[in-house]
């Protein structure tokens, strides 16, 4: 079978204890840019980018939220990939033996369709990207998503004390 959908690597999620504070460490590490924070009903968390790829760093919300890793699991939680047809590609992968797991197979404007490769390893395909991504860099038919550069206030503390803690590794590390 040729493959008739082509997908571009643009999302990687992180399954957390506290979003903020490995956020908070790869912002000083390695430069990443917060881009928004989201509190939604599967997962709270903190994307980041590198100015091509996402990296959603989340705290799923229970165990059915975590689409079966559990609640505590800390570690890769999934990949995502920016597709020229969410249709079509998902009628590859599940023809290739992928398991849907959740989002609109039929919907082409979806926001995201999750399926499990053969290993089990969640992905997601999506037709618009993550926030930060950029789906051809380089090329005249690249496509960024949106920024929309949002912070929750209720998250304040959080960040704060994800911050200081950072600062403290760092001073102690030093001294």
């Amino acid at each position: 079978m040729t493959v008739k959908s082509k997908g571009f690597l643009r999302h990687v999620a992180l399954s957390v204890a506290d979003p903020w504070e490995t956020a908070e460490f790869y912002k000083q590490t390695v430069g990443l840019e917060e881009v928004t924070e989201l509190d939604g009903p599967l997962a709270e968390g903190v994307f980041l980018t590198d100015g091509v790829v996402n990296l959603a760093i989340l705290h799923f919300k229970s165990d059915e939220a975590s689409q079966g890793t559990g609640v505590d699991f800390v570690g890769l939680h999934h990949i995502g990939f920016w597709v020229d047809d969410v249709i079509v590609s998902g009628q590859q992968a599940r023809a290739a033996g992928a398991t849907w797991i959740m989002g609109d197979p039929n919907n082409p404007d979806g926001y995201e369709v999750k399926h499990t490769d053969l290993s089990g390893i969640i992905f997601d395909i999506a037709a618009h990207g993550w926030a930060g991504s950029q789906k051809r860099p380089g090329e005249p038919e690249n496509e960024t998503h949106p920024n929309p550069r949002r912070r929750l206030a209720k998250f304040d503390a959080r960040r704060e004390a994800a911050r200081q803690k950072i600062a403290a590794n760092k001073m102690a590390e030093a001294g």
